[in-house]
Formats: structure tokens, C-alpha cells, sequence
């Protein structure tokens, strides 16, 4: 394009010459009607040849100009094009280096904020969001995974119960009493089953979202639950108007899971403390007790599915699905869940909730 400028600027200047020079004044001599002299003959030749070497003289250096300008021109483009498509070579240089697992590289950025450098924030800024969505979803397949193992072996396991106490009775001639005990057993390998498909359920349920939502106050909820619990249990209750929207029942059976749950790992001769109330415009559920000693590292890892607690204070244990349950609820309705390892021993959980309007009060105190 320069060279093209260039040689219509040349030919232009050439033109426009040429005819400056044709135009010029004419010089009239008269001789008395005879021929010109030999003098003014050559004085006009000479006068034509400078014209054409004046015209020779303007194409050469034009050419040379043209030349020398089309050549900087080239280098200069040659420069600025490497400078303006460096930051771009490297926006695909990074592109074509990354992969699904490795997107820890970035694109640099330039130091002078002009566009470029912005288009290198936006591509840094979208790669970060496809990093944090890939590892989301590894985190995610990989809970699946160990869920789905964890739920295999825990229903496989009251079949193999049924089944040894089967195998072991049949294995003779079993008497009434024998076949009592295997009763028994099997009676308990289904209860077990039951309850991990049960817990199952109310997990999938919570993750398709709560039903209609309905007014519900967390209130009235313990104080249905905390009537079920064993006498022998010191229960300390602090029960404010807690109104919420959601599904009653599975609010219910987070309250249930809870208390149970407490009452559960709970010390002999210890305490479980349940309290709700309305705080800045948001519904509380506290639950505690004075179980043993625990991990403050390792509390988190108690609402995962199939993580069980030590030191039961009943016989029978659980599926190991109870606090999962529960953090699934909270969730499912947009609450928010903290479990705390306290000093002294035992599991201070906390819920919270956005809060609705209450219609009444309620209050239940048990010991």
C-alpha cells in the first residue's frame, strides 16, 4: 500500500512538472522574417535538454525516494505488527498448551493497560472460572464415587448378615431357640437395611429440592421431637418463636437427626441442650451435648455420608447418614450449617435459616 501511495504521489509530482515546465513564457524573437540564427537555435536546444534532464532527474530521485520510503515503511510495519501480535502469539500459545489437566497456566499481561492487556485479564479471568468448575466437578464425581461405594458396602452388609445367620442356623438340625436367635438376627440385618435406604431416600429428596414450601416453626418441631427421648436423658430446652418456610418433613426429620444424633454420642450422666430463636431476621436451632473429646480438624468430616462418631452411648449404631442428612436439609432450603468440637467435649451444631413470620410462641423445658 505504501509502494502504491508512493508511485502515484511520483508519477503526480511528474505530471504536474512536466506541464510547469511546458507552459513556461515563450520567447519571441523576430529576424526580419528570416531564419533563426544558429545562436538561437542551440540555445533552444540546450533549453530542451535541461527540460528532460531536469524530468530524468525528478523520476530517478523518485524512485530512490520510493524506494527508501517503502523499505522503512516495511521494517517499521515489520516492528509494530510484532509488537501490536506478540501479547496474541502468547493468548495462542496458552491456548493451545492448555488441557483438562492443566489449566494452572496463564496468559501474561502486558504492562501498558491497553486492550490487549485487557483481553489477557478477561482470558486469565475465564480460564480461573473453568479451573474452580473442573475441580468443582472432580470434587463432586469424586463424592459420588465414594458415596456409591459406601452405599454398596453398607446395604451389602445386612444381606451378609441375613445370610451368615442363615447359613449357620441351616448348617445342622437347628433347634427353636436357634432359630429365634437367627430371627432375631435377620430381623435386625433388615431394620439396618431398611433405615440406609430410608436415609437414601431423604438424601435424594433433599438434593431434587424441598416440596411447596410451608410455614414451619422449628419450635413446635423439638417439641414433638424432644417428647420421644429416653427419661434418662437430661434434656435443657430454651425454645423461641423459630418460623421458617419449608418442607415440614424434612425439617422434622433434621430436628429428629439432630437430637438424635446427641443423645446418641452423649456421656453417661451428660446433658443435651437444644434451643431455637430468631435472630436478625434469621431462625436459629442450636443443638449440643457432653459427648467425649473430639477433633476440631476432623468435626467437618462428620456430614459426610457414612462417617459414624465413637463412643456410642446406645448399642445399636446407626447408617452413618444422620448429619448428612441434615446438612442436605439446610441446604436444600438455603440455611446454613456449623458444627464446632467443643472444649469440654461433645458436638455444638448450629443451623440457620432465613426466618419467616411466627404465629405464636413456643416453649418446652424437660428434664
Amino acid at each position: 500500500m505504501v509502494f502504491a501511495a508512493g508511485v502515484v504521489l511520483a508519477a503526480l509530482t511528474y505530471v504536474l512538472v512536466r506541464r510547469g515546465l511546458e507552459g513556461r513564457p515563450k520567447l519571441l524573437v523576430t529576424y526580419g522574417g528570416g531564419p533563426r540564427p544558429a545562436e538561437a537555435e542551440a540555445a533552444f536546444e540546450t533549453i530542451d535538454r535541461l527540460h528532460d534532464e531536469i524530468l530524468t532527474q525528478l523520476l530517478t530521485r523518485s524512485a530512490v525516494a520510493l524506494a527508501i520510503v517503502t523499505l522503512l515503511a516495511a521494517v517499521l510495519g515489520w516492528l509494530v505488527a510484532g509488537r501490536v501480535l506478540r501479547p496474541i502469539r502468547a493468548i495462542s500459545g496458552t491456548a493451545r498448551r492448555l488441557s483438562a489437566e492443566n489449566l494452572s497456566e496463564r496468559v501474561p499481561v502486558t504492562t501498558p493497560a491497553d486492550e490487549l492487556a485487557e483481553l489477557a485479564e478477561t482470558v486469565n479471568g475465564m480460564l480461573d472460572r473453568i479451573q474452580s468448575g473442573i475441580a468443582d466437578r472432580d470434587r463432586l464425581l469424586h463424592g459420588q464415587r465414594m458415596f456409591v461405594a459406601n452405599a454398596a458396602h453398607e446395604l451389602r452388609t445386612p444381606l451378609t448378615t441375613m445370610r451368615t445367620a442363615i447359613d449357620v442356623t441351616l448348617d445342622g438340625r437347628p433347634g427353636a431357640d436357634e432359630l429365634l436367635v437367627m430371627a432375631g438376627d435377620v430381623r435386625d440385618a433388615i431394620v439396618h437395611g431398611q433405615r440406609t435406604l430410608d436415609g437414601l431416600l431423604t438424601l435424594a429428596r433433599c438434593h431434587t429440592g424441598p416440596s411447596e414450601g410451608h410455614a414451619v416453626d422449628l419450635a413446635d418441631v423439638v417439641a414433638g421431637i424432644v417428647g420421644t427421648v429416653p427419661d434418662d436423658v437430661e434434656l435443657r430446652t430454651d425454645l423461641g418463636p423459630a418460623a421458617i418456610t419449608g418442607d415440614p418433613v424434612l425439617l422434622d426429620r433434621m430436628v429428629a437427626n439432630l437430637v438424635d444424633n446427641a443423645v446418641r454420642y452423649n456421656d453417661t450422666g451428660g446433658h443435651v441442650a437444644v434451643s431455637t430463636g430468631t435472630t436478625a431476621g434469621h431462625t436459629r436451632l442450636r443443638v449440643a451435648n457432653t459427648g467425649p473429646l473430639l477433633d476440631p480438624d476432623a468435626v467437618d468430616g462428620l456430614v459426610e455420608p457414612f462417617v459414624r462418631g465413637t463412643a456410642t452411648r446406645t448399642r445399636t449404631d446407626g447408617a452413618g447418614l444422620g448429619l448428612s442428612i441434615v446438612r442436605a436439609v439446610v441446604e436444600a432450603h438455603g440455611g446454613l450449617l456449623r458444627t464446632t468440637a467443643r472444649p469440654t467435649g461433645g458436638l455444638d451444631v448450629t443451623v440457620t435459616f432465613p426466618a419467616a413470620h411466627s404465629s405464636g410462641n413456643t416453649v418446652v423445658s424437660r428434664r
